[in-house]
């Protein structure tokens, strides 16, 4: 009798938030997982929770936008984990400001994390996908790539992504790589937490007027991107590929 090797699968800024949910789902689906953020030690908490699961996983430090750094922490998950076929790009800050008062700085570090970091990270593991025939990136834009008052430097990356996702898709599909990308609505991180600090709104309030608009009348948690991102990753997804799904609570676009 023969078992399949376990895969490897790769998700960046995974220390918190969505990123933490994907790396313990993968993790229970079977996959070892490189959890990778700016900081190595904020990552521990996350692998130590993997491996008392009975999981495989190792913490990685990676600054997403530096190219260097990047290719030298692909080549130590291959070496520690097994040659990653999955890549769940999340890594992602905001700097959030009207048009007028956004500056470079703002505008270059978002641009850097979303986009110049996605393409790194699928360049730096797209060959080890390449060579077994398998390979799933998932991508992660958000509801604001359809616009968003005070994010243009954010939305831009977020509707970057998915163009960039849609190429992807079309060069990588003939090798077994398919490439696709969530767009969350509201999810509750420490991301949405800090931007209800900066407007000087309560979270549970800002929880509660973001449900008010949503159809399903409550806000995401981490484990339903998570669910999705299961998905994408599966064996059985291999027919969907370039595709962009709102994980909102309701219709988008």
């Amino acid at each position: 009798m023969t078992t399949t090797p376990r895969r490897t699968a790769v998700v960046t800024g995974a220390a918190r938030g969505i990123g933490a949910g994907v790396a313990k789902r993968l993790a229970a689906d079977g996959f070892a997982v490189a959890v990778l953020d700016l900081d190595e030690a904020a990552c521990a908490p996350v692998v130590a929770e993997i491996e008392a699961a009975g999981g495989a996983a190792l913490a990685v430090g990676v600054d997403v936008a530096d190219e260097a750094a990047v290719q030298a922490a692909v080549e130590r998950i291959a070496d520690t984990l097994g040659e990653p076929t999955v890549l769940v790009n999340n890594a992602g800050i905001i700097r959030d400001n009207l048009l007028f008062k956004m500056t470079v700085d703002d505008w270059d570090s978002v641009m850097g994390v979303h986009l110049r970091g996605s393409f790194l990270m699928a360049r730096a593991v797209q060959g080890f996908m390449i060579q077994a025939g398998f390979g799933r990136i998932v991508n992660l834009s958000s509801t604001s790539a359809l616009g968003n008052r005070g994010q243009a430097n954010y939305a831009a990356a977020k509707a970057g992504v998915q163009g960039f996702t849609k190429t992807l898709a079309l060069e990588l599909g003939r090798f077994g790589v398919t490439v696709n990308a969530i767009a969350p609505g509201f999810i509750e991180t420490e991301m949405t937490a800090a931007t209800a600090e900066r407007i000087g709104m309560p979270f549970e309030e800002f929880k509660a007027a973001a449900a008010a608009e949503i159809p399903v009348a409550r806000t995401g948690r981490p484990e339903d991107i998570a669910h999705a991102v299961s998905y994408f990753v599966s064996e059985g997804a291999g027919f969907t590929s370039g595709q962009v799904i709102y994980v909102a609570g309701g219709p988008k676009a």
